[in-house]
């Protein structure tokens, strides 16, 4: 029984969020189904294409995030 594989799934694998499991079944229906080849191609395509950005929390941002974790910690 071939397995289909969606958009979603085969995004997943691009961004390395897929399981051991996926992963491997992922990459055998990549080299055994030209469809599943073709449509990953045209997604790593584009992902490619994506800029190459990071995002940095402002210094106030994280005092925010650190006071309120002390706040919490304090209350356990």
């Amino acid at each position: 029984m071939e397995q289909s594989y969606t958009t979603n799934l085969l995004l997943k694998y691009l961004y390395r969020e897929t399981s051991l499991t996926e992963t491997l079944e992922i990459e055998n229906a990549i080299s055994e189904s030209p469809l599943t080849k073709k449509e990953y191609l045209k997604l790593r395509n584009g992902y490619l294409r994506f800029p190459k950005v990071k995002f940095y929390p402002t210094d106030e941002t994280m005092s925010s995030i650190l006071n309120y974790s002390k706040s919490v910690a304090i209350g356990c």
